[in-house]
């Protein structure tokens, strides 16, 4: 009996194990190819165009669907079979390219078709990525799930340093026509990839989960809302995430570019290396996230990772208020370049837990929804935070913007985690 029940784990594991390695070659293929072609594609707008705001209008594009999708998304990724949704988003998004390919060969790459493409694509990837997120739970047992999330921010942040370096270096070289088939067929080979993943290795089955078969737009979306407000911890999760996703916005991604080149008047590559600094503390946090989650409980953990981060922020604007002493620029980097990498080891610290607590936590049926309304939450106010920002930095000194972020957001974090438990085992 003894040596059964042992074939019986091995296969489980070997099942568990095929899983997140096709999950991760998948992973890989396409978010390096879409970094990669992303890059490019603005590169080539910036080029035929010359103009800032058909940049703009790309990146607009880029974004502001995502946030209307978001809360669709959710309903669809709770209501149909993960595994044939992120299937298809992936077949649709490298039908999409294909297309934009053979068009190109025939008339031509014009703008309204780039922009066509980059509206389609975002909206299928949106789709496919609250699929995929909400599917992580299913496809590794309960001990694998923080793995798998820390391999999805590894792969996110080592694309986020290469895809442009090498973007750039590609499109030197090779015909945009290139790329667009090239991601193409990384779309085609994520699916291929997916096809083979068993979705229900540690979840229910399709029709288990969704017995009702009924879709409600509004409806769904509501009981998304009321799931979040009746759910305390929950509520204290989303808060911490969306306000870090809002100064991080007013406080690091407008003020940090203007005090290092219009303040220190560091070059561009003193701010390109201060700019790489943030990804690799997460991927530093992404590899220690385990280690680290084993030894300090989740509660403790995002109470300290909440004084680390707001401590980074307020070291951002702590050089001008020395700006009389002149420090040499090389002393200003790597000062500045420590800051940013504890900031992104931070960053990468509490996003990978939060979203494993959600994905245990949330019940299947309501994963979808719940986690997209905070992604939509926290990019709506993405865009207001980086607004006000840049107003505040013509009408007040340029240091208090990182200090008042950094002490606000120590403040709203601490109030939201006081008094919460969120770690597994209490079983709360």
């Amino acid at each position: 009996m003894k040596s059964i029940a042992l074939m019986a784990e091995n296969k489980k594991d070997y099942k568990e194990f095929k899983n997140l390695l096709l999950y991760s070659i998948g992973n890989i293929i396409s978010v390096f190819g879409s970094s990669i072609f992303s890059f490019a594609l603005d590169l080539y707008v910036l080029k035929i165009t010359g103009s800032s705001l058909s940049f703009a209008i790309s990146l607009v594009l880029g974004t502001v669907p995502m946030i209307i999708i978001n809360p669709l998304a959710g309903v669809i990724a709770d209501k149909f079979d993960k595994k044939k949704l992120v299937i298809l988003m992936d077949l649709l998004n490298g039908a999409v390219l294909l297309v934009v390919y053979l068009l190109s060969i025939i008339n031509g790459l014009s703008l309204s078709m780039i922009y066509t493409a980059i509206l389609l694509l975002t909206i299928f990837t949106t789709i496919f990525s609250v699929g995929v997120e909400t599917a992580k739970p299913n496809i590794v047992s309960e001990k694998m799930l923080l793995n798998i999330n820390s391999i999805s921010k590894l792969i996110n942040s080592v694309s986020s340093i290469l895809g442009p370096v090498i973007g750039g270096l590609v499109f030197a070289i090779f015909d945009i026509r290139i790329f667009i088939v090239v991601n193409s067929i990384s779309f085609v080979f994520s699916a291929a990839c997916e096809f083979f993943i068993d979705f229900r290795f540690n979840g229910k089955s399709y029709e288990e989960a969704n017995s009702s078969g009924r879709v409600n737009l509004l409806e769904d979306i509501k009981e998304g809302f009321n799931y979040i407000w009746s759910n305390e911890n929950i509520k204290s999760l989303f808060i911490m995430l969306i306000s870090l996703n809002f100064f991080l916005g007013f406080s690091v991604t407008v003020p940090l570019p203007y005090i290092i080149n219009s303040v220190l008047k560091l070059n561009s590559k003193a701010f390109g290396i201060i700019q790489g600094a943030v990804p690799v503390g997460m991927i530093i946090g992404a590899l220690c996230v385990k280690k680290i989650s084993e030894r300090v409980s989740y509660t403790k953990l995002l109470k300290k990772l909440s004084i680390i981060l707001s401590l980074s922020m307020l070291l951002i604007g702590l050089p001008i208020l020395f700006n009389g002493l002149h420090f040499l620029s090389s002393a200003y980097m790597v000062y500045y370049c420590i800051v940013m990498t504890a900031f992104g080891f931070a960053i990468a610290l509490i996003d990978i837990p939060i979203s494993y607590l959600m994905q245990i936590t949330i019940p299947e049926e309501f994963r979808g929804r719940v986690m997209s309304i905070g992604i939509s939450i926290g990019k709506t106010l993405l865009p207001a935070a980086l607004l006000i920002s840049g107003i505040l930095l013509k009408l007040i000194p340029t240091y208090i913007m990182p200090i008042t972020g950094g002490i606000l957001l120590l403040i709203i974090n601490t109030s939201s985690v006081k008094n919460r438990d969120f770690d597994v085992n209490s079983k709360n």
